[in-house]
């Protein structure tokens, strides 16, 4: 649990720090099977920011159709 919240939250995080770097996680298709094992797993809490990979990081997991991990809810 977070807190008080309620939200339920995986006890492993997965950092998407590569997501967009070339040399790593070149292609949105490779981040989404990475989050979909990762999700599949029961994990629920991916580490962004907006300088990771030069913002790819977070372009990639913002184009991410609903349904994905990063709609997961607590609960």
């Amino acid at each position: 649990m977070l807190g008080r919240t309620g939200l339920r939250v995986s006890e492993v995080f997965l950092g998407a720090m590569t997501f967009g770097e070339e040399q790593i996680c070149s292609s949105p298709q490779e981040a989404r099977r990475i989050l979909d094992l990762y999700g599949e797993a029961g994990g629920n809490v991916i580490d962004t920011a907006n300088f990771y990979s030069g913002g790819r990081s977070e372009t990639i997991l913002g184009e991410l159709p609903a349904g994905s991990p990063r709609s997961v809810r607590g609960g």
